[in-house]
């Protein structure tokens, strides 16, 4: 009993002292403050040219009690299921020899910030004196871009305010010589403010020297230090490493990208068949031009909705020199300009011939058509390409440029010949007597082509479920066979009953049926094919997985 008691007695005792302020303070009343306490939480200079600041964590010193979480959450008025900083745990060692160490993180205020470089508003700047990474919420969209590029996930969306925000080190605190939140919240003095050298920093993401388990630090050279006097064994790794669930759908995203692929590859098909020897009846190109046309439009429309200040997405062409998000807005958004007076091309050509542009060319409206088709399909490849590298600079390895070409390309292809069948079908219903077999053949064999390929490379994907090594791509596999499982299964069967299965069907047949019933076919075949291909994008997105920090921030 009388252990007990005493067991009792040190553990108030010890809670008698619960924060650095604390101890401060104390130190302070008995004149012992000296600057080395100082220089614990903060530097006592500025950082100089070739410095700045970054955050040091003890890891000896971290019990994982998260007041760092509390201190950041209270001083910064964040929303009570909003995080700037986490705590998490790696793990490793032997049955004999078990490590186990809690781990606080937050923004790591990087030497070459992923954030800052995609963002397409210019809503992040690096202070050229201290090295901080600061959003800028007054100027911010909320299309969450730089979640994805930031391969630590720091911003975290903030659904009230339609907005990302993240951690600023409590800079106006660091102006005054104050610590920020975390530094003075933590009761063992494990997190402090340190100046560090930026050859050091970029030697040490050379060399991955980072924290186990986490993302490299070689794609944007976070500053934050980890140190610890315990040699760590190889195989350490984050307690959440092996913890696979979906990702976010971004359901307008899905929406915007496979209606801009399947318009841009409507385009595209549109060309090679006016620059080839099938040519397009003005009553096909009337159909074809408007079904294009309007499908482009609505992905434009829906990817409004991604946004969490839509009022506000006029800012987009602001990062045009380094976010890959500004260059898809502007090129797609001259895309839908040159499809529109193509398609104007077919329903009013007397305004072009009143205007006397063919001329202009040296040709009559036909020969203006064809160049309006080719500057099209030409803009729309520019586009999707746009589209491509938004997600290839995030350096997920389910992202990678040739899968995510090979799917938006694919997608683009696929639905494109779709698309030009059902229009051939439909003009010829709209226009008697048109003669349907005139390359309706060639179309419905590519249609079919076209998906089975793309359909084949994504079962390719299954192939990492053999991986001994519980990678990126085997985790992603994971997840479609388990949690997406559903999902994965109805994006095939749609895939290759609506892209594969119909149209080789109306290839087998030989003689070209009525338009009636070739357009039902088509019709019917793009539905399927269309929904199987939003299913595949949504996989895109919830099937992604990426290396993490400790705990990951929000997650």
């Amino acid at each position: 009993m009388g252990v007990r008691l005493n067991v009792i007695q040190e553990t108030l005792r010890s809670q008698g002292d619960l924060s650095a302020v604390e101890r401060f303070a104390r130190l302070h009343e008995q004149g012992e403050v000296h600057e080395s306490l100082y220089e614990a939480q903060i530097p006592l200079t500025k950082p100089k040219k070739g410095q700045q600041y970054g955050f040091q964590v003890d890891l000896d010193a971290c019990t994982g009690c998260k007041a760092c979480v509390v201190g950041c959450n209270k001083l910064n008025g964040l929303d009570h299921d909003e995080a700037w900083r986490a705590v998490g745990v790696i793990h490793g060692g032997s049955a004999e020899a078990p490590i186990q160490q809690t781990v606080t993180t937050a923004c790591h205020h990087c030497l070459d910030p992923a954030c800052m470089n995609g963002c397409p508003v210019g809503a992040y700047e690096k202070n050229k004196d201290t090295g901080i990474v600061k959003h800028l919420d007054d100027q911010c969209i909320g299309c969450q871009y730089c979640t994805l590029t930031c391969p630590y996930e720091v911003p975290q969306y903030n659904k009230r305010l339609g907005i990302v925000r993240k951690c600023d080190m409590c800079q106006d605190r660091l102006a005054e010589g104050e610590a920020p939140a975390c530094v003075e919240s933590c009761p063992n003095g494990a997190i402090s403010i340190k100046i560090v050298e930026l050859n050091e920093v970029l030697d040490d993401a050379q060399g991955d020297a980072f924290l186990p388990g986490a993302p490299s630090p070689g794609i944007t050279a976070p500053t934050t230090t980890y140190k610890t006097k315990r040699n760590l064994p190889r195989n350490v790794l984050p307690a959440n490493f092996y913890n696979v669930r979906p990702a976010d759908k971004h359901m307008p995203l899905v929406l915007m990208l496979v209606l801009t692929q399947l318009s841009a590859g409507a385009f595209v098909v549109d060309a090679l068949m006016n620059w080839g020897d099938l040519g397009l009846s003005s009553a096909l190109g009337r159909a074809h031009s408007l079904v294009a046309l309007a499908l482009g439009l609505l992905a434009l429309g829906a990817s409004i909705f991604h946004l969490g200040r839509p009022l506000y997405a006029f800012r987009a062409f602001i990062g045009l020199r380094t976010s890959w998000m500004s260059r898809e807005i502007i090129a797609f958004g001259g895309f839908v300009k040159v499809a529109l007076v193509y398609a104007l091309s077919y329903w009013k050509p007397e305004w072009f011939e009143a205007l006397g542009i063919p001329g202009l060319f040296g040709t009559n409206i036909g020969g203006l058509q064809r160049i309006l088709s080719l500057t099209t399909a030409a803009v729309g490849i520019l586009a999707v390409s746009c589209s491509v590298m938004i997600y290839v600079v995030t350096r997920r390895k389910w992202w990678s440029g040739s899968s995510t070409s090979i799917k938006f390309f694919g997608t683009a292809a696929s639905l494109g010949l779709g698309t030009m069948a059902m229009t051939t079908c439909l003009s010829a219903q709209l226009a008697p007597g048109a003669d349907l077999s005139s390359g309706f053949q060639k179309l419905a064999t590519w249609f079919a082509i076209a998906t089975a390929v793309k359909l084949t490379f994504e079962a390719s994907m299954f192939k990492h479920l053999l991986d001994k090594q519980q990678g990126d791509l085997k985790r992603t596999a994971l997840l479609m066979t388990r949690d997406l499982r559903e999902v994965t299964s109805w994006r095939f069967l749609l895939g290759a009953g609506g892209g594969v299965f119909l149209p080789g069907m109306l290839v087998l047949v030989g003689a070209v049926p009525s338009a009636t019933s070739s357009l039902i076919v088509c019709l019917v075949a793009l539905l399927f094919t269309l929904s199987g291909e939003l299913l595949e994008r949504t996989l895109y997105f919830t099937a992604v997985s990426a290396p993490r920090m400790p705990g990951a921030i929000g997650k």
